[in-house]
C-alpha cells in the first residue's frame, strides 16, 4: 500500500483583504516533501460538492463538513474558528483514511491538495501500479497537459519508479527458473512499459502545453528549466526504449530457445541492460566522462550546452579584449605624461644654467666695485 498523506490544520489566519476572512493552514505532509495550502470556507464546500457529484452513485463523504454560522462569523469569534478548524481537520483525515477509495480517486481531491497521483493510488509488491478505476482513468487521460509545474515534477518522479520497476521485472525474468516464471515477469515489465509511455506523453505535451505559459498559471518557467525539463524526457524516453528493446530481444531469443535456439547470453543482458562493470583506465575513441552538466542531457542538449559555454566564452574574451584596450590607453596616456615631465624638467634646467650664469656675471661686478 502507498502511504497516504498526513493531513492536518494546525492552524488559521485572517487574511488582509477587504472584507477580511479566516485562512485555513493545511499541512500536507508526503514521503518525499512536505508544504502548506490555505483554503478558505467556501473552497471546503466546493470540495465537498464535487466530491460528491465525482465519485461512484454521487455518494457524500463519510465525514460532513461543519454547517455555516448564519449569525455569527469566524474572524468575530475565536470559538467558533477553532471548532470549526477542528471539524474540517477531521473531515480532511476522515475522507483520507476511509476504506472506501471513491472520493480519494477522483480530480477534486487530488487538485484541491495539489496532490502527485502516487498518493492517491493503491500499489502492491513491487509497485503493481493503481486500482483498476483509477488506471483506466490515466489510460483516458494519457494526453492530458499537466497545467502545474509540481505535479510535473511529481509525475516525472513517478516514471523513473515505473522504469525502475521494469528493469527489475526484466532481472527477475532473467533469474526465473521455469517458463512460467518467465511469462509472468516479462507481462509485469510490459505493463509498466506500456505505463511509461503513457507517462513520456503527458509530460511531452505537459511541456508543449506550457510552452506559452498560460497554461502553467503563475509559475512561469524559464528557458533553462524548460530545456531541463526537456532532456529529462529525453533521457526517459532513451531508457525506456532500451528495455523495450531488451524485453523484445528477450521475447524473440527465449523462442527460439524453445525451437532448438540459444538463449541470450548475461553479457548480452548486461550490455542492454546497462548493469555491466566500468571499465578502467583511457580508451581511445571513447566518449568523453559524464560531468554534472552533460549526465541528463541528450546529444541536442549537449549541443547547446556547448554552444552556450562556446558563447561565454566569446563574452569573457570580450571583456578581456575591453580591459587590454583600457591597460593600453592607460599606458599610452602614461608615456604622454612623462614625455611632458621630461620636457619641463629640461626647461628647468635651461633656467638654472642661464641663472648660474646671471649669478656668475653679478659676482664678477661686486668684485670689480670692492
Amino acid at each position: 500500500m502507498t502511504t497516504p498523506p498526513e493531513l492536518s490544520i494546525p492552524h488559521t489566519q485572517t487574511s488582509t483583504t477587504t472584507p477580511p476572512y479566516t485562512i485555513y493552514n493545511i499541512s500536507i505532509r508526503l514521503p518525499l516533501r512536505s508544504y502548506i495550502l490555505q483554503k478558505r470556507y467556501s473552497d471546503f464546500l466546493a470540495l465537498h460538492k464535487l466530491l460528491t457529484t465525482q465519485s461512484t452513485n454521487n455518494t457524500s463523504p463519510p465525514f460532513p463538513l461543519p454547517s455555516k454560522s448564519w449569525f455569527s462569523r469566524t474572524i468575530s469569534n475565536p470559538t467558533l474558528t477553532e471548532a470549526r478548524r477542528k471539524g474540517l481537520e477531521t473531515y480532511l483525515r476522515k475522507v483520507n483514511e476511509a476504506r472506501d477509495q471513491r472520493w480519494r480517486n477522483t480530480d477534486a481531491w487530488r487538485r484541491f491538495l495539489n496532490l502527485p497521483i502516487a498518493a492517491t493510488t493503491t500499489t502492491g509488491g513491487m509497485g503493481e501500479g493503481t486500482t483498476a478505476a483509477l488506471q483506466a482513468r490515466l489510460v483516458a487521460d494519457a494526453t492530458a497537459t499537466l497545467s502545474d509545474p509540481t505535479v510535473w515534477l511529481d509525475t516525472h518522479r513517478e516514471l523513473k519508479g515505473m522504469l525502475r520497476d521494469a528493469r527489475a521485472w526484466l532481472t527477475r525474468r532473467d533469474q526465473a527458473t521455469t517458463a512460467l516464471e518467465q511469462r509472468d515477469a516479462a507481462a509485469q515489465a510490459k505493463r509498466f512499459l506500456v505505463k511509461a509511455s503513457t507517462a513520456i506523453a503527458k509530460l511531452d505535451k505537459g511541456l508543449k502545453g506550457g510552452a506559452g505559459d498560460e497554461d502553467w498559471g503563475t509559475e512561469r518557467l524559464g528557458e533553462g528549466e524548460k530545456l531541463r525539463r526537456k532532456d529529462l524526457v529525453a533521457s526517459a524516453r532513451v531508457e525506456r526504449d532500451g528495455l523495450e528493446a531488451l524485453l523484445v530481444a528477450v521475447a524473440a531469443k527465449s523462442n527460439g530457445a524453445e525451437n532448438g535456439a540459444a538463449m541470450a547470453t548475461k553479457q548480452d543482458k548486461a550490455v542492454l541492460i546497462g548493469n555491466g562493470s566500468a571499465r578502467s583506465g583511457r580508451v581511445l575513441g571513447a566518449p568523453a566522462k559524464e560531468t554534472e552538466r552533460t549526465r541528463e542531457r541528450d546529444n541536442e542538449g549537449v549541443l547547446q550546452l556547448q554552444k552556450q559555454m562556446m558563447e561565454e566564452q566569446d563574452l569573457d574574451v570580450d571583456a578581456l579584449r575591453k580591459i587590454v584596450a583600457r591597460q593600453k590607453e592607460l599606458g599610452i596616456a602614461i608615456n604622454e605624461e612623462i614625455n611632458e615631465q621630461n620636457a619641463l624638467l629640461k626647461m628647468t634646467d635651461e633656467d638654472v644654467d642661464r641663472l648660474e650664469g646671471k649669478i656668475g656675471v653679478a659676482k664678477k661686478r661686486i668684485g670689480k666695485i670692492s
